[in-house]
């Protein structure tokens, strides 16, 4: 059921959103949930089109005006609505627009479908004036917000979704995916599936755009020049870091997966590396910390990331991370 929608992985969830769609048992609003470049827009898109279809069964069709507008992200009755990139944050005057957009009945279709990408960025303002639209939602709409977890948002909105928490793809699969859909030669398709950790989205932009390798390698330059630097360098390169909040973001997901290495390695577990292309430092680094501040610079990483999620002081943060948790070794 789920090659229809041409989505890779989370077949789980596909099968019941297909089915909802089929036998019209459509929640009014869905969460779905899951790292960033797990495959969250791509499925909330597949389901909007669905909705939007103009065929009789077996939507979406892919080849239908609605499909390809949908496609395009041009249907009158599909809404998109990302952070402002000027601020990152997702606005009240963003949500009140798209209110007045899905008070109007459908141009085209059966359904007006709203996606709010990286939900967890909305100012409290905002995430209160959509709780009016959840609580009261037009029978037409069906809204899609997606997040990293549920525990970003406010308990009262994520009770009123049906929450679809997406996982990890494995290795295989992604590795399996670049090679046949996208062309990857072998051995860079099963580097990427590792680097990725199980985000299908972020190898396939790795795959076309060099630039996030060579971020990859610098940040990880960065944190071991880090290792090395005074506590005035460290606050310098935390204030710079913190100047964007995607470019935390990115470092700090890499930063994790190098720490998630190291305690593999000291702990001496049998699991994939995700960064196999240099196991040599992820050993000698594993000996110089050891399992326990491995498991703790893994957990110190991931708690700043939540932290600025949560829109807290972002230069903050990233000091005490770098100051206070990182040690010099």
């Amino acid at each position: 059921m789920g090659t229809a929608w041409d989505i890779i992985g989370h077949d789980w969830a596909v099968r019941l959103l297909q089915r909802a769609v089929e036998e019209d048992g459509l929640s009014h609003a869905y969460l779905f949930t899951g790292p960033p470049g797990v495959g969250k827009e791509t499925l909330a898109r597949a389901l909007a089109r669905a909705l939007l279809c103009e065929a009789e069964a077996n939507r979406p069709c892919g080849s239908c005006r609605a499909c390809r507008l949908a496609d395009a992200g041009t249907h009158p009755d599909l809404h998109l609505v990302h952070p402002e990139s000027a601020t990152g944050r997702l606005t009240i005057g963003q949500v009140r627009e798209l209110g007045r957009q899905l008070a109007l009945t459908p141009a085209m279709s059966r359904h007006r479908v709203a996606i709010l990408a990286d939900f967890d960025r909305a100012t409290p303002s905002a995430a209160n004036a959509l709780l009016k639209t959840l609580e009261e939602p037009p029978a037409y709409v069906v809204l899609i917000l997606l997040a990293p977890d549920a525990d970003s948002l406010l308990p009262t909105i994520v009770s009123r979704c049906q929450v679809f928490p997406l996982r990890t793809l494995p290795i295989g699969l992604v590795r399996e995916a670049l090679e046949t859909r996208w062309g990857v030669e072998p051995e860079r398709a099963d580097l990427l599936a590792h680097l990725c950790g199980g985000r299908l989205g972020w190898a396939v932009r790795a795959a076309t755009d060099p630039a996030l390798l060579q971020r990859r390698k610098q940040r990880l330059e960065d944190l071991s020049t880090l290792l090395r630097a005074s506590l005035v360098e460290r606050f310098r390169y935390a204030a710079t870091l913190a100047q964007g909040a995607e470019q935390a973001e990115e470092a700090l997901e890499i930063w994790a997966g190098w720490w998630r290495d190291v305690m593999v390695v000291a702990s001496g577990a049998d699991a994939p590396l995700t960064n196999p292309d240099l196991a040599d430092r992820v050993h000698q680094q594993a000996q110089a910390l050891g399992v326990e501040k491995a498991a703790r610079l893994v957990k110190a990483t991931r708690k700043t990331m939540d932290l600025l999620r949560q829109n807290v002081n972002r230069r903050l943060a990233l000091e005490v991370l770098l100051a206070f948790d990182l040690p010099h070794i």
